[in-house]
């Protein structure tokens, strides 16, 4: 069975599996998948945090309320967000409509792909008190299903190449992330190491510096932050920027702050939810724009790839559980 692109192969796996786990196994190409349109909400969503207070309200109902949205006035929608139609005419403008109608139509044809897509049903991510445990299995999984195929949908494949080459053709890489985007770093440098690639992962606010501060042209720096916000990260592609580095941010908010010191930004899709089932969305998107640059580095590289993962597969393969070991 074939496993999807970019999912590390296991210990126990043959070299075949392994290097098919990147490339895949067949040459007869996989059909072709339809991708969805940028969602409007998503949009609307990443923008977020960049708005003024008053826009800001405006885009939290759009968020939240899309089809309640497209059949409002510009003065009900106006007045139920506690504001001006001249600050929903600014909103519009601020996220790329012309005006309020265009708004509208695109959020009344955006909700009705949807509800035909869902057999008329729509999974709400927001868990409540009163949830029951399937209710909260159905909507984690929408929720991280949704981040996933919203992430891919978004995500800049012009951007997405010039990271790849960025990578495939550094000296190092250094990884930078804390709190959950820290293990998301680590994902990222256990990858590129598995092919070769000279690469490191810090979490630690000081070491993320000092590792910025020996680095040079030729080198790669990525920032992982789902807010684009957190100052250690921030901090060290500033530093690793000062040094003629290369430096990436992988988001979810391409106007935060993280933007502002990277030569190329990656963006994510995920939402934030009750309880902050939200973070375990972030990570997987996240891991989806990871898992997408690696196999860019893979395949650029395909010669020295193979060969690397013929050598780490040798090397693991004693230390799995032989299959006609069983327990008695």
């Amino acid at each position: 069975m074939r496993k999807p692109a970019g999912q590390d192969p296991g210990d126990g796996e043959p070299m075949g599996a392994a290097f098919t786990a990147v490339f895949g196994g067949s040459d007869t190409p996989a059909p072709p998948t339809a991708t969805p349109p940028l969602s409007t909400v998503v949009r609307v969503r990443s923008l977020l945090p960049s708005l003024p207070p008053a826009e800001r309200r405006v885009a939290q109902r759009v968020i939240d309320d899309p089809e309640g949205v497209a059949n409002s006035t510009i003065t009900e929608l106006a007045h139920a967000c506690g504001t001006s139609e001249t600050t929903v005419i600014r909103f519009c403008r601020a996220i790329g409509f012309t005006g309020y109608p265009e708004l509208r139509l695109t959020l009344a044809t955006e909700v009705g792909r949807a509800q035909i897509s869902s057999g008329g049903r729509i999974v709400g991510s927001d868990i409540s008190p009163d949830d029951t445990l399937e209710q909260i299995v159905e909507k984690v999984t929408f929720a991280d299903a949704r981040a996933v195929e919203e992430t891919a949908a978004q995500l800049d494949v012009k951007n997405l190449e010039q990271v790849v080459d960025a990578v495939a053709g550094a000296r190092r890489v250094d990884i930078y992330g804390v709190g959950a985007s820290a293990f998301v770093a680590m994902d990222f440098q256990q990858k590129l190491h598995r092919i070769g690639r000279i690469s490191y992962a810090w979490s630690d606010a000081h070491i993320m510096l000092t590792s910025a501060a020996v680095m040079g042209p030729g080198d790669v720096a990525v920032g992982i932050s789902h807010t684009g916000a957190t100052v250690d990260t921030i901090d060290a592609l500033t530093v690793a920027k000062r040094r003629g580095v290369t430096t990436v941010a992988l988001t979810n908010f391409p106007r935060s702050a993280i933007t502002e010191v990277a030569d190329l930004v990656l963006t994510t899709a995920a939402r934030e939810t009750t309880f902050r089932s939200g973070a375990t969305a972030s990570r997987l998107a996240q891991l989806t724009v990871i898992d997408c640059v690696f196999v860019g580095v893979a395949q650029r590289t395909f010669g020295s790839t193979r060969g690397a993962l013929e050598a780490t597969y040798e090397a693991v393969r004693g230390r799995t559980m032989r299959t006609d070991r069983r327990r008695r």
